[in-house]
């Protein structure tokens, strides 16, 4: 197939007459290089370039692979340059992809436990042996309803819409997901305005980029945030941070603010206060978007219904959140926050903010911030503006494969527990508890290319689950590499990297919307070259095979003979009742659900299919803003009748299964100039800065954006008896979780994990850095080294949370950073030590023998209980500690646990909790996101 560049936007591809930063799009199917390795001879190889993505984040970057013509190897990856969102740039974990192709520890065959359950004895199965047997398993809880006895639980899942399709299709309520330890907080705050669960700021085109992260090094989407926020910044932007640590983004601020971890609120505030009273609003559009009426029923009911009386009241009722009294809570001084104020106001309607982890991650009532932070935006009108901040539905596109099935009519309360009817979103971190509750079982646990046992708080909770085989039936690891978590499987099943498998996938990077394509290079080059293979088995090394072929072929043998309604979902559209392939679902889903691509691929003389394998992405849309000013279509209006409200509605049923986001049902708002519009996705489809959802729920004291006190803030730390705040919700840039723990190179870069300390606390402690010292929490203690620095606010200590792997002595595990650790039980008290650390070994790369590092790190997280907010569910990470001296026989990395601690604190926290349903008898509100989402009747408790 050939496509002219000059056809396809290809940013800085022919930058110069002679120079290019990446090879034209004519030369992708044959184009040589010189052998690097053979220098100074130059040897020409011949490659095929074909696009993937990578899987080392969320920000799905695009990848171009080299794959050599001679023996279909992958000699590296670059950047895609015709993928929007990352435009040809990628970071370290990009490039690192090869070091997870090639290292020589991945697992390659699919393995069957023997002896006892993390006994760490395995014997080579055949894939039909675990398939057959997790398809009967399946089969039988369907048959005998015990349908929430499947749990499927994923981290960064790295595609859209796939898994959605198989757990309906299977009626399953299973879906779990890592949200509750990493985002449930900042999406409850943004939710609650307009539906919609996290930011898309137009960073390039901002006045004033405010961060409560450190984005440009690791925020959620980094690479292509960072590169617009130095964008914006190159074009006059104002750039800030708040950031109880110096990051590197806050090296680059034009105002860095370190507040006491939990009062960002308070700033916040104290900042709409300040726009509130000069009146630097946009009053247009706070009128015509916000349910200020709502808030002057409910709040101010014998006041005069007009605007310029809500003005005058929420400028009283805000008016206590003084630059003073921010001060006094975060403990910085009044005129930085004031500064914040005045550069928020001359922001204007270019007000790019963003918050994902975080504050939001680490404190009780963290959701606060992030919807105080859109506060901002609110009032100033830089709401989905050129330069503003946009909701991610705006600039994210999904597209669904054919004969999507409907809700199943099930509710999970392993997952979806009554205590928290508003958590964003499964409360996945409760599932040890819940089960040692008597709860309920689980048939087959499925961990996807996730690793509970390691990244989740109480971790040896969770293996006290995992090795209970009257509580987990089966476990199956889906994962490329060993982990902590895989080490407790039934079966460890391998799966493809990220140029070993295909996914779709479109996230918020920009005011735009695009959709990449990550495809198995070797295969794809095979079909250029017309060599026959049966799946991506035959293609990828070893027996790794895609998950889509797997979830396939899986849902095939749980219903063989089509009796349970499954196997129609799997069907092939093109041949009727056969199975259906790879290529045919994503061939119909370019085909039918992309806008544009077929018209597109036409001109270029390709097939929509052939489009996507050869470019690897497509923009489906530029300039996306203000969509909710988006007139409706005839479609949408067609039947849709407008309530005592305005909100646009068709008829529904019990049987009717709401969307994602938002009420089935609803299309739209007619406002009161008569127009129709999509607005946004809660229940008055406008911006709720009173929300009556929380009112409804049991939390009437929380229906406005406000200030909810961390459960660290100062008031609760103790300095004098050696404790601090301990913030572990950053991230070292190269390293995410368990994906890129194999990628040599990475570890390279980043290998030690020092505990920051300012220097004034590390003087009245007496340590320095090197030192080690014990950091006692709630249920044990960790043994650290010290790293005494400027670059963190006094009483404040932090540790990242992407070190401390480990693998059992004697076990396999990856050995580019894990250390081998005794690990033992005795009288309830979990304890844990190194016996070997990270170092050379050997192996068929011969950089293994090259290691210069020894670090594996502290597992902090082993030694957190739970600790979900009783709204968003979500995990406050920060800890109140006890700094130590350590003990003559500690040693580096020691850690202890009582789980019998763990159990109580996990009660401490229920006790804060308001049960639902609600009055009405609803579980959940309706608009709220909630992956798999079930029919209508599901969300009304029966009891």
């Amino acid at each position: 197939m050939a496509i002219d560049e000059s056809s396809v936007p290809i940013p800085g591809a022919r930058a110069h007459e002679h120079l290019r930063n990446f090879p034209p799009v004519e030369q992708w199917d044959h184009h040589v290089e010189f052998d690097a390795k053979a220098h100074p001879r130059k040897v020409p190889r011949e490659y095929m370039l074909i696009p993937t993505t990578c899987f080392n984040c969320e920000s799905a970057c695009g990848l171009l692979a080299y794959v050599d013509k001679e023996d279909l190897s992958v000699k590296k990856l670059e950047g895609n340059p015709a993928h929007p969102g990352s435009r040809g740039r990628n970071c370290a974990k990009g490039p690192a992809t090869i070091n997870q192709l090639n290292d020589p520890e991945r697992i390659l065959y699919p393995l069957k436990r023997v002896g006892t359950r993390g006994g760490g004895e395995w014997r080579r199965c055949s894939w039909d042996e675990a398939v057959d047997d997790i398809a009967a398993r399946i089969r039988a809880a369907i048959i005998e309803d015990r349908r929430d006895e499947v749990i499927y639980h994923v981290g960064r899942p790295g595609e859209d819409g796939f898994a959605e399709r198989f757990l309906l299709a299977w009626g399953v309520d299973g879906h779990n997901s890592h949200t509750n330890v990493c985002s449930s907080g900042a999406r409850t705050g943004y939710t609650l305005w307009g539906g919609y669960d996290r930011p898309s700021p137009d960073h390039a085109n901002a006045r004033v980029i405010l961060l409560l992260s450190s984005h440009l090094e690791t925020g959620h989407y980094f690479n292509p945030h960072a590169q617009r926020i130095m964008e914006g910044k190159l074009d006059g932007a104002k750039l800030v941070v708040l950031d109880p640590r110096m990051s590197n983004t806050a090296s680059h601020a034009d105002l860095w603010i370190a507040p006491w971890p939990g009062s960002e609120a308070a700033i916040l505030l104290a900042v709409a206060a300040y726009l509130l009273r000069t009146r630097q609003i946009d009053e247009a559009y706070v009128r015509r978007w916000v349910n200020w009426d709502v808030y002057l029923q409910r709040l101010h009911p014998d006041a005069p219904r007009d605007f310029e009386t809500f003005l005058d009241r929420i400028t009283e009722d805000y008016a206590p959140y003084t630059f003073e009294f921010a001060a006094e809570e975060a403990q910085v001084p009044a005129p930085r926050i004031e500064e914040l104020a005045r550069l928020v106001a001359g922001a204007g309607s270019r007000l790019a903010a963003h918050i994902w982890r975080s504050a939001a991650a680490g404190n009780l009532g963290g959701w606060q911030v992030a919807r105080c932070l859109f506060f901002l935006n609110v009032l100033t009108g830089s709401v989905g503006t050129k330069g503003g901040t946009s909701p991610n539905g705006w600039d994210k596109f999904v597209p669904h494969g054919p004969d999507m099935p409907d809700g199943h009519d099930v509710w999970n309360e392993l997952l979806w527990p009554p205590e928290y009817p508003l958590c964003t979103n499964e409360m996945s971190i409760l599932l040890p508890h819940l089960l040692a509750e008597g709860r309920g079982l689980v048939s087959v646990y499925f961990s996807r290319v996730y690793n509970p046992v390691w990244t989740n708080p109480g971790g040896f909770s969770w293996i006290e689950a995992l090795t209970d085989e009257d509580k987990v039936g089966l476990h199956v690891a889906l994962t490329p590499t060993w982990s902590e978590t895989a080490t407790f499987a039934d079966y460890v099943l391998p799966m493809g990297h990220a140029s070993e498998r295909h996914d779709t996938h479109s996230y918020e990077t920009h005011a735009g919307k695009w959709l990449g394509f990550r495809q198995p290079v070797r295969r794809v080059a095979m079909d250029k070259l017309g060599i026959d293979y049966g799946d991506t088995r035959d293609t990828n090394p070893g027996q790794v095979w895609e998950e889509n072929e797997f979830w396939f072929e899986l849902s095939w043998r749980i219903d063989p003979d089509g009796t349970l309604g499954i196997r129609r979902y799997f069907e092939s559209p093109y041949r009727p009742g056969e199975k259906i392939t790879v290529d045919e679902y994503y061939r119909w889903v370019f085909e039918n659900r992309v806008p544009g691509l077929p018209e597109q691929a036409e001109k270029l003389g390709v097939t929509p299919l052939e489009y996507m394998r050869k470019l690897g992405a497509y923009e489906v849309a530029a300039d996306v803003y203000r969509q909710d000013e988006r007139p409706l279509t005839n479609a949408e209006l067609d039947g849709a009748e407008p309530d005592e409200h305005g909100v646009l509605r068709k008829p529904t049923t019990e049987e009717s299964t709401p969307p994602l986001i938002g009420e089935a049902g609803a299309v739209g708002v007619r406002l009161d100039d008569g127009s129709t519009v999509a607005g946004w996705l809660t229940p008055s489809r406008k911006l709720e800065l009173f929300s009556p959802t929380m009112v409804e729920f049991g939390w009437p004291e929380h229906a406005t954006p406000g200030y909810i006190e961390s459960h660290v803030s100062r008031r609760q730390i103790d300095l004098d008896n050696r404790e601090l705040v301990l913030t572990p919700t950053f991230r070292l840039p190269t390293l995410i979780h368990t994906r890129s723990g194999n990628a040599k190179y990475l570890n390279e870069i980043s290998n030690t994990h020092p505990l920051w300390m300012n220097v004034t606390d590390a003087d009245r402690l007496e340590v320095s850095t090197g030192d080690l010292v014990r950091v006692r929490t709630r249920i044990g203690f960790f043994v650290v080294r010290v790293w005494a620095t400027q670059g963190i606010r006094p009483g404040v200590t932090a540790l990242s949370h992407h070190m401390g792997r480990w693998r059992l002595e004697g076990q396999d595990g990856s050995r580019w950073v894990s250390g081998a650790v005794d690990l033992n039980r005795n009288d309830g008290i979990w304890r844990l030590r190194y016996t070997t650390p990270v170092g050379p070994f050997t192996s068929d790369d011969p950089d293994s023998s090259r290691i210069s590092w020894d670090d594996p790190g502290v597992h902090q997280n082993l030694t957190f209980p739970v600790q979900p907010d009783p709204i968003s569910g979500m995990h406050c990470w920060h800890q109140k500690v006890r700094i130590e001296p350590a003990q003559p026989d500690d040693r580096y990395g020691d850690i202890e646990v009582d789980t019998t601690l763990a159990h109580d604190v996990f009660h401490e926290w229920l006790a804060t909790t308001r049960p639902g349903p609600n009055p009405a008898g609803w579980r959940r509100p309706e608009f709220l996101m909630r992956p798999v989402k079930p029919k209508r009747k599901a969300f009304k408790d029966g009891r």
